[in-house]
């Protein structure tokens, strides 16, 4: 039978002020590396807990995100929680809070401060606009910092610009503030001393949004909103077939001349002048899409991607949240949240041993905890 390793994070600690979405989502996957995350909560909870009642009456969105996690009530108002937060601090690897910028400076929670007895002590903020400036004291929630970094005017249709469907910036934050505090293990491990860390929402949206800002700054013209066309390849989209529809997406000319030739059936377009190269086929993208659901339309769907998966050609189904949670492909995972059994999709990346499965109670741990790093 083969041993299985240890997580790559177990025997560490991560002290975790959180609400919402970026920060949980960062606290998790901490947790699912194997540490020790205590999630801090006012005395009132990590308001998320109230964002709906589908999981017998709690949060499924709050479930999704604190699994594995372990949950102490603290008001910092109180001399004596806030002694109990330093006490904990004191213990841990990493801090991590998405608490409005400066407002734990104010009370002594600073990165420079804490390592004064925690040399050690990797701190992480999560923002919505970095802590300087006026930008700093805005709120920022997930469609409000959509909005600010341009992902909006690149979504949607010619008409109309939307809103990524999901949580993007939250979800893209948690994810890189994560990344930036194994990079600082990694450092601390070489160095023996902590740091701060610092990551907000607009900034992680603007470097996302990097591919427009170029074309715009250097091909003269802000990347056209086109629903699920994609504005600078082609063909890049979807396509009518005799039962729905299908996405393609190819890459290169070599590709597109195989596609007319084997899917097609129609080898002279593949040396059209008009179709010769992507820049063609952006140009004359009307005329390329008519001859190519010609062909599409007299086929079903599952046919087509048979065909095209064949030849090698990029395709996909363009799946509601139905056929997504019914996928073939689907790996699930079980959360248990009071008598609430969930099954989820898994987190992307494997690790060793079963999930952490158990979102915690407001307060669960709370009792535990406070004897465990009680004064003296």
């Amino acid at each position: 039978m083969t041993a299985m390793l240890d997580r790559e994070l177990e025997g560490m600690t991560a002290i975790s002020l959180e609400q919402a979405v970026a920060a949980p989502y960062c606290g998790l996957l901490l947790a699912d590396a194997g540490a020790r995350v205590i999630k801090v909560e006012r005395p009132d909870g990590d308001f998320a807990r109230l964002y709906d009642h589908g999981a017998d009456g709690e949060s499924v969105w709050f479930a999704w995100l604190n699994r594995g996690k372990e949950s102490i009530a603290v008001d910092l108002n109180n001399p004596d929680d806030a002694a109990l937060l330093h006490r904990l601090i004191d213990k841990a690897d990493i801090f991590l809070h998405n608490l409005a910028p400066g407002a734990l400076e104010r009370r002594g929670f600073g990165g420079e401060a804490l390592r004064q007895t925690n040399a050690g002590l990797i701190t992480c903020q999560i923002s919505g606009y970095g802590d300087h400036g006026t930008a700093a004291q805005m709120k920022a929630y997930d469609t409000l910092v959509q909005a600010e970094s341009g992902i909006c005017s690149v979504t949607g249709t010619p008409e109309q610009p939307s809103r990524a469907g999901v949580s993007i910036c939250d979800i893209a934050t948690g994810l890189t503030a994560f990344s930036a505090i194994l990079r600082a293990l990694i450092q601390r491990g070489r160095t023996g001393s902590g740091l701060d860390l610092s990551v907000s929402l607009f900034d992680v949206m603007a470097d996302w949004m990097n591919m427009q800002m170029l074309v715009y700054r250097y091909l003269g013209h802000a990347p056209a909103r086109t629903g699920l066309t994609h504005p600078v390849i082609a063909p890049y989209g979807p396509y009518e077939t005799s039962d729905g529809q299908i996405m393609i997406a190819i890459q290169s000319n070599h590709e597109w001349q195989n596609f007319c030739k084997t899917v097609l059936e129609r080898p002279e377009l593949g040396a059209d002048p008009r179709f010769v190269d992507n820049t063609a086929r952006v140009e004359n993208r009307p005329v390329m899409d008519e001859a190519i659901n010609a062909v599409f339309s007299k086929r079903g769907r599952d046919e087509l991607m048979a065909i095209l998966r064949e030849h090698k050609i990029a395709c996909a189904r363009i799946s509601s949240v139905e056929d997504l949670s019914n996928h073939e492909f689907l790996r699930q995972t079980q959360i248990h949240f009071g008598n609430a059994e969930l099954m989820a999709a898994d987190l992307p990346v494997l690790t060793a041993g079963p999930r952490r499965s158990h979102v915690p109670k407001l307060n669960e741990h709370g009792t535990a905890i406070r004897r465990e790093f009680a004064e003296g």
